[in-house]
């Protein structure tokens, strides 16, 4: 079962918020049939939906982000409810690559770096809210970081994993989220 933990740092700096997502991306991987390349970046962007769509605050709230960086991806969409309930979307489910330079699988290459990463908030307002950023690796923790920065203004760091088995099963999928809280004195950065 996946779980999502919360937590505030002792002296209040701090917000943390972190996933095992294995499941919920084992179940998007089956039902897309994709390639390993595929399932790590779909998996990292459905990690990074429930956990904004976790910090949510009305039951009815929904978040939606969607990227699309000009790879051979495509469109990637992920939709979350205000309890991390998320699913995904994948225009192409299958892209090929040869690994990075790192010796991983090349997300980036997948999703590309020549497009905009849009989140859209349903908070019960009389219009959504509709933050964008341009896409600046196509790794997506970076692309979230930049997103909760540069939108929100709100200094924020993730990191998001999806380990894929031989098989194209999934191994392990996960993340977290931290952000500085208000009065964060620069010596606790």
């Amino acid at each position: 079962m996946d779980k999502v933990v919360r937590y505030i740092t002792q002296d209040g700096s701090a917000y943390v918020i972190a996933c095992d997502s294995t499941e919920t991306v084992s179940e998007m991987e089956r039902i897309h049939k994709s390639s390993a390349t595929v399932t790590a970046a779909l998996g990292r962007l459905l990690t990074a939906c429930s956990m904004m769509g976790d910090m949510l605050k009305g039951k009815d709230d929904t978040v939606t982000v969607r990227m699309n960086g000009g790879g051979g991806a495509g469109d990637l969409i992920a939709v979350s409810d205000s309890s991390g309930n998320a699913r995904a979307y994948v225009q192409n489910p299958i892209v090929e690559l040869e690994l990075n330079e790192k010796g991983k699988l090349d997300v980036s290459g997948a999703v590309g770096t020549n497009g905009m990463l849009y989140v859209i908030k349903d908070i019960g307002m009389k219009e959504p809210y509709i933050g964008q950023t341009p896409i600046i690796s196509g790794e997506i923790a970076e692309d979230i970081t930049n997103y909760f920065a540069s939108s929100e203004q709100t200094p924020s760091v993730c990191a998001l994993g999806v380990l894929v088995n031989p098989d194209l099963s999934v191994k392990h999928a996960g993340g977290f989220i931290i952000q500085l809280l208000p009065g964060c004195e620069d010596e606790r950065v």
